[in-house]
């Protein structure tokens, strides 16, 4: 366990990678990875272990009351990484978010946007489960369905390569001034690249610094 409260968050625009960084964070720091719908429905309580990676998804942009319910519980953990689709996404959720848990370090994944187009055209969801496919890196093993339960998979909307741009272009804008604020701070660490696995060696030397890991980087 860390010796040090330690609140970090992961930063990255659409299809960079942050809920898969967040479960190798996870798992080689032996915290727990919630998703925002398990999180706000279950209370943590006393037990379970007090270090959490919290995934956060589609939270509103003004909805203090749900960044308080999430984070809040979270301001005595060891470690607190929230990737909220790019969680915070406003420099009003991140004044927010600045009333409630002081951050320490700050991750921005900074992907090419070609590199991002070409993988969230390529996305398909399973809408029940929120499981994710890439039909280029990590397809379904019968094409159109989900692995687990053989139900039709589905592209979202934001995800057709006629949105996509637009979605890119909308949160460069917004993430501006967020990333800014942090950086002033000096807790903004920038990770570039257009692999998740050629990253995640700099992701977790950072964190080995930070927080006693569990796993090896190769594991």
């Amino acid at each position: 366990m860390a010796s040090k409260l330690l609140r970090a968050v992961v930063l990255g625009p659409p299809g960079s990678g942050k809920g898969t960084m967040c479960e190798r964070i996870a798992r080689s720091f032996g915290l727990q990875h919630l998703s925002s719908g398990q999180f706000l429905r279950e209370s943590l309580g006393g037990g379970g272990g007090a270090a959490v990676v919290l995934q956060l998804r589609g939270c509103g942009v003004g909805d203090f009351g749900s960044i308080a319910a999430a984070f809040l519980p979270l301001t005595t953990a060891p470690f607190c990484c929230g990737a909220c689709t790019g969680f915070p996404r406003t420099l009003g959720q991140a004044e927010a978010l600045d009333k409630i848990c002081e951050l320490d370090l700050v991750i921005s994944l900074n992907i090419p946007f070609e590199t991002l187009k070409d993988r969230l055209s390529a996305r398909w969801i399973h809408p029940a489960s929120g499981r994710v496919y890439n039909m280029d890196f990590n397809p379904p093993h019968v094409q159109g369905v989900d692995d687990l339960t053989g139900e039709p998979l589905v592209q979202r909307e934001d995800d057709k390569p006629e949105a996509v741009a637009a979605r890119l272009r909308k949160y460069k804008d917004a993430a501006k001034p967020v990333i800014e604020l942090y950086k002033s701070r000096g807790i903004l660490h920038a990770f570039s690249g257009t692999e998740t696995n050629k990253i995640w060696p700099y992701v977790y030397t950072l964190l080995s610094s930070r927080i006693p890991p569990v796993l090896s980087e190769e594991n």
